[in-house]
């Protein structure tokens, strides 16, 4: 009999990569989202989210979902998904589905930002209000994990795919890029192209997450390549492949400020188990400009 696994967010990039992944390990996946998903309703709903794990009886379940954003005004929406979504989910495993492991998300951002690789041990810091909801659930993953349920908490960093949306500077960039190789006339207006942060590919990532569940002993890791590059040396590599002038599209925001002006992780604890990231960022790049 196959084990079977709940995903929450599962529309999302990592939601997508991390079905496929399963479904090749034989596991019967139960996709979550508000809409177009095998079942859809919210995380925040208590009495949903215990049916839920009471009917599936889930060896895992995968928190994914999140409003993805650091704008203070979606703090509500982040605070729905994010931190009473996974004490809703931890509170229906206790009661109904003690066998479960649940995978919590986290984030780089909600760490204490140096400029220096960010590891496991390092201290928080609520920058935002998204980085302050993701600190709460880790603390309820904690407290649960007390009594006796297998929480793992994986802290991502940057990583893409072509499944991003235009939100994300990563997809804005490429599909500009696209536009421009049909001969379209577009500016590409870019706030501080000297950010470094991680380019990791989300299929790769959540084959860390899929290796990290698997252990017994480590409960909390650093999801990441470790690797940084500037979002200028990704406009340049996505430029080159269409064999045009960067400088003749890309306009900058002097007076934009970024959240961080670098986001690296420290890899070492993942790296261990095993798992190192397949798809370089140049393979990255053209996979984003190519899908």
């Amino acid at each position: 009999m196959s084990a079977t696994a709940i995903i929450f967010g599962i529309n999302g990039q990592d939601g997508f990569y991390l079905s496929r992944l399963l479904e090749t390990q034989g596991v019967t996946v139960i996709g979550v989202s508000r809409k177009d998903a095998s079942e859809s309703s919210g995380i925040h709903d208590f009495e949903w989210v215990k049916d839920l794990v009471e009917r599936y009886q889930p060896e895992y379940i995968f928190h994914f979902a999140a409003a993805s954003t650091t704008n203070h005004q979606s703090l509500f929406d982040n605070y729905r998904a994010v931190s009473t979504g996974t004490i809703n989910v931890l509170e229906a495993v206790k009661f109904l589905s003690s066998h479960s492991k649940v995978f919590i998300s986290g984030s780089g951002l909600q760490f204490r930002n140096a400029g220096l690789p960010i590891k496991e041990s390092d201290p928080f810091e609520a920058r935002d209000a998204y980085s302050l909801c993701r600190i709460q659930s880790v603390y309820a993953a904690r407290y649960y994990r007390s009594l006796g349920l297998k929480t793992y908490v994986g802290y991502f960093f940057n990583h893409d795919s072509p499944r991003r949306t235009e939100r994300h500077v990563s997809k804005m960039i490429a599909n500009a890029v696209k536009r421009i190789a049909k001969g379209e006339e577009v500016k590409v207006e870019i706030g501080d192209v000297s950010v470094v942060k991680e380019w990791t590919f989300a299929g790769d990532i959540v084959k860390a997450v899929w290796t990290f569940v698997q252990q017994e002993e480590i409960e909390e890791a650093v999801l990441g390549s470790g690797e940084g590059y500037s979002i200028m040396e990704y406009i340049k590599e996505c430029f080159a492949l269409i064999d045009k002038d960067w400088k003749d599209y890309v306009a900058t925001q002097d007076d934009f400020k970024p959240d961080y002006k670098r986001l690296v992780s420290d890899p070492s604890l993942i790296y261990s188990l095993g798992w190192k990231p397949e798809i370089s960022f140049s393979e990255l790049v053209k996979m984003m400009i190519d899908e």
